[in-house]
């Protein structure tokens, strides 16, 4: 969450007044790299979620309220925007706009076991909630997604990171080919430390699920474990806390024997997706000249040197 549109009371306070809210303070959110968002605080003291979607269609941006929805219900800690006129996406400054809750609790900057287990069971509640729910959404991130975002950066990628990039693709369609019990389905894409709120153990909100994809579940899986037990600046893995992950979430869903298998050389893979997915934000606030102390960019290095580690762990086929 970022702020890439200034915004002034002026302009929100009568898009909010057609939720029945009066604006008092706007506050910028930072900490993201998609969407402008402000904190809103009311004049009853409650305080609300504003998000400018800077790359969505008020359609896309409404795919995945059903969604959120449906995983409130089964108590998956999420925050469904607000509703009025039988919608919750409207426009603000030409651009969509939604309004949610603001759920309380703090980013963990590093993380305990029991944090873990807490996020491994509402993900692996998610997949299976959402593994046959009707969604349709206007863009795909899966695995061609990101491949033809590596080859686009592979332009301007030096022989080393070029070489890099295709020995993780050799490796992992190797795996892939060998072991194909993989299930698919919703997956959130997105769970990183940022996108969850605590009060101490207790998970209290996961945010940001703009990223929603049909996907691989264990690419998802994946992706969580990186962050979540990793305690950066060190890349390594912390083995207990995958350990309490794996355990909790397979409370719920067990992974089938490939996914098992698979498990070293998605870990690898998720962490060359958000190489090249930061490599690919830093490229595109260059051609269309955005910076400033307003939009945060994060360290393509830090995702390298995280793809790098976990190829160490990962046994090539013979």
């Amino acid at each position: 969450m970022s702020v890439y549109t200034p915004l002034n009371l002026d302009q929100v306070q009568p898009f909010a007044a057609a939720y029945n809210l009066q604006v008092e303070a706007l506050v910028p959110i930072q900490g993201g790299i998609q969407n402008t968002n402000y904190f809103i605080v009311c004049a009853d003291g409650q305080q609300y979620v504003l998000t400018l979607f800077e790359n969505e269609t008020e359609q896309s941006a409404g795919e995945i309220i059903p969604a959120l929805q449906r995983l409130a219900e089964v108590g998956v800690p999420v925050a469904a925007p607000l509703v009025h006129s039988n919608k919750a996406i409207h426009y603000l400054v030409g651009k969509p706009a939604q309004i949610a809750p603001r759920v309380w609790g703090e980013h963990p900057e590093t993380t305990t076991a029991q944090q873990v287990a807490a996020i491994a069971e509402a993900q692996a509640t998610l997949h299976v909630t959402l593994a046959d729910f009707p969604l349709a959404r206007e863009h795909s991130r899966g695995h061609v997604y990101w491949t033809e975002i590596g080859d686009l950066l592979q332009n301007e990628m030096n022989a080393e990171d070029a070489a890099l990039k295709q020995q993780i693709y050799a490796i992992f369609e190797a795996y892939r080919a060998q072991h194909p019990n993989r299930p698919q389905g919703w997956v959130h894409s997105d769970l990183f430390r940022d996108n969850t709120l605590y009060q101490q153990e207790k998970l209290t909100g996961i945010l940001d699920f703009y990223e929603l994809n049909f996907d691989e579940l264990l690419f998802d899986i994946a992706i969580t474990i990186n962050d979540f037990c990793t305690a950066y600046p060190d890349v390594t893995l912390d083995q207990h806390r995958v350990d309490a992950y794996l355990n909790a979430y397979q409370q719920v869903r067990a992974l089938t024997e490939d996914e098992q298998a698979c498990l070293p050389i998605y870990l690898a893979m998720a962490a060359c997706r958000f190489w090249f997915l930061r490599l690919n934000v830093a490229r595109l606030n260059r051609l269309e000249g955005r910076g400033g102390d307003d939009v945060f960019q994060k360290d393509p290095t830090q995702m390298r040197n995280m793809l790098l580690n976990r190829l160490v762990h990962v046994t090539v086929l013979g």
